[in-house]
């Protein structure tokens, strides 16, 4: 049987970062500064999940790649090809700097990586929001103005949030997530960010972080999709994110249901944002709020909720 894939969580601290990750979802920070970050599932060079448990333990994603990419990415998956999707929970106690991640038209020339990413709100205090997208009628001489005149949040559009609700950011839009959020993100394996207004802060060493003001602008021109639409968790959708880099549906499921995953459809992440799941392979390994999972594609995976459970499942990336 190929198990399904649980990985050691890496955290990253950040300046606008907290300890509500030990709280929220019962995790123990050993860093003592505010951690931002954990990335969850992620294969680069600078930063590679390592698999907790199993017959694979200690591997790192891509060991598993390199060695087995039939059986868990499918029979077509270049075996230096890396694993497309980097998976991290966010912990935002402070807003996030304005910024923008680059098209994939323009990306290359300016030296950086894509980035589509989805937000998954698990936690958001009252009042809680983020900026997304340029208001209607803000054009580029005008953004710029706001830049110069340290405004640049009166140019974006300020929507509040609630836990539950799902946002898709496609590359090229400017955004910025507020303080009190806690998010699942689900994105391209990219790590490039370009910074274009942050809140007159200092980072972690006491100076004021880079910007990336001519970057920015540019991957603000070459932005192709429309205004970002944020779904409501009241709305009972089930696909929150459908995009050409992938696609995340939400399944919720009552105490006893089953989730099933037949063996050799595709890869997927399983992401447990509410409530418990036991596997039916191995009685008594359970996946609770905050688990990512990977399940290979030459496996089959059957969960059963306990008490009732809520999970996205993040799929359409392994073509």
């Amino acid at each position: 049987m190929t198990p399904f894939l649980q990985f050691e969580p890496i955290y990253q601290e950040r300046v606008w970062g907290g300890r509500e990750l030990e709280g929220y979802l019962g995790r123990k920070l050993a860093a003592a500064g505010p951690i931002g970050e954990s990335w969850e599932l992620v294969d680069r060079a600078e930063a590679q999940s390592v698999v907790r448990g199993g017959p694979w333990a200690r591997k790192t994603l891509r060991e598993l790649i390199a060695g087995h990419a039939a059986e868990i990415m499918g029979p077509n998956w270049p075996v230096e090809r890396p694993f497309p999707i980097l998976v991290k929970w966010l912990d935002c106690r402070d807003r996030l700097s304005v910024q923008v991640h680059p098209p994939a038209a323009i990306a290359a020339q300016l030296g950086g990586e894509p980035k589509t990413e989805n937000w998954y709100f698990g936690k958001s205090d009252a009042g809680a929001a983020v900026y997304a997208g340029l208001r209607a009628g803000v054009t580029r001489a005008g953004f710029e103005q706001a830049i110069a005149a340290g405004s640049v949040d009166q140019c974006l559009d300020r929507l509040a949030v609630h836990a539950g609700d799902s946002l898709l950011i496609h590359s090229g839009t400017m955004h910025a997530i507020d303080a009190g959020n806690v998010i699942l993100e689900i994105q391209q394996n990219s790590d490039t960010t370009y910074r274009v207004y942050d809140w007159g802060r200092q980072g972690l060493d006491g100076k004021p972080r880079a910007l990336h003001v001519s970057q920015s602008l540019a991957s603000l021109d070459a932005n192709t999709a429309g205004p970002p639409h944020l779904i409501r968790g009241e709305s009972g959708a089930r696909v929150l994110a459908e995009c050409r880099e992938f696609r995340i549906r939400r399944e919720v499921l009552p105490a006893g249901a089953t989730l099933a995953f037949r063996a050799r459809e595709q890869a997927r992440i399983l992401s447990v944002v509410a409530g418990r799941l036991e596997f039916a392979g191995v009685p008594g390994t359970t996946l609770a709020l905050g688990d990512n999972v990977l399940l290979p594609y030459a496996g089959e995976y059957s969960f059963t909720a306990k008490a009732g459970a809520t999970v996205l499942i993040t799929e359409n990336f392994s073509a």
